[in-house]
């Protein structure tokens, strides 16, 4: 459905980018709020404050002299993953599964010494990888520990959940799985598989890996219809509650499900790509109208959810149409 014609695309409600940065992000996301999700330090230390559960902090680098600390920064741990601060799209994150004796193994199997990643860490510190490629800072938090319901859904990776949330409502959501074209990382410009995810059942509706259709994992080769994600509610609570933390009208918000920890957010983006439109086989501009078209926004984070689930369901049984006593007088931002 998105091989077609623009007039096509905004028929069936498909926001594109120009609408997304206008509409959206401009309208809901006052500047001076993105530095609390554009630092993924800030974010996390926000997220901390505010209750809601994240990696740990296993250590950050702030200069190039800090360098010379990383050997003994690292003696305590086999596995980690090394972050750029303000990095995006997922580059420069180095994912580290085990370690013998001074070498170091990526998920996939590739072998590092620690000379390398002194050599990546450097390379992040000098903004190689940063917005705007300023001086960086670098992030050393623990690994995930994948949850044995995706063991058969993700390739040497932990895959992540990514939530749309308007004003505090969850609009679409897609689960992003690492796959061995992607390194083990769930970046679907690297070639993750991304699966739309039903808001009202946490069920999987349709997948595309490199923006075409999935039927299976193409390195398990297990099928996504079966595929459900637990904890469901849980997941949805936490994506809402962002807003009240963040102040952010507009938010993408990334939730992995750890085995022993279970849900914790790992990233925010005041600037979500449009991706999950192609992932869901649906638009995003018929569920950002029917929040606009709200005559207040419920304070409680579970009843936002409740919400999306009841008015946002692919499941004809749980669909509802927005009744009219919720309806407001309101210049829509995507007309």
């Amino acid at each position: 459905m998105f091989l077609i014609s623009p007039k096509k695309l905004r028929k069936v409600g498909i926001i594109g980018m120009n609408q997304r940065n206008f509409g959206l992000v401009a309208r809901y996301n006052p500047r001076r709020l993105y530095p609390l999700v554009d630092d993924k330090l800030k974010t996390k230390l926000l997220a901390q404050k505010a209750g809601i559960a994240v990696p740990k902090l296993l250590g950050t680098l702030l200069y190039q002299h800090d360098v010379r600390k990383l050997e003994k920064l690292l003696t305590a741990y086999d596995e980690f993953v090394i972050k750029p601060v303000k990095g995006s799209g997922g580059k420069g994150i180095l994912v580290i599964s085990r370690r013998e004796h001074n070498l170091y193994f990526k998920p996939g199997g590739d072998m590092l010494s620690l000379m390398e990643i002194k050599r990546h860490v450097s390379n992040i510190l000098s903004g190689l990888h940063s917005l705007g490629g300023k001086p960086d800072t670098v992030m050393i938090e623990s690994l995930i520990k994948l949850d044995p319901v995706f063991s058969d859904y993700s390739y040497e990776g932990v895959p992540d959940l990514r939530v749309i949330v308007l004003q505090g409502y969850p609009l679409m959501a897609m689960l992003r799985l690492a796959t061995h074209a992607s390194d083990g990382k769930a970046n679907l410009h690297q070639g993750a598989v991304g699966v739309g995810i039903d808001i009202g059942t946490g069920n999987a509706l349709h997948a595309v890996q490199f923006g075409k259709p999935a039927q299976r994992h193409p390195d398990t080769r297990k099928v996504f219809t079966e595929l459900a994600i637990p904890h469901w509610d849980k997941l949805l609570s936490l994506a809402a509650a962002c807003y009240e933390m963040t102040g952010l009208g507009y938010l993408g918000v990334d939730i992995v499900l750890d085995r022993d920890q279970g849900p914790m957010i790992i990233e925010l983006n005041a600037r979500p790509g449009l991706s999950i439109q192609i992932a869901n086989n649906a638009g995003l501009i018929p569920r950002v109208k029917t929040i606009e078209a709200l005559k207040n926004i419920d304070p409680d984070p579970e009843s936002r959810v409740n919400f999306s689930k009841k008015y946002f369901s692919a499941n004809p049984s749980l669909q509802a149409a927005p009744h009219t006593e919720h309806a407001r007088s309101n210049n829509l931002a995507l007309q």
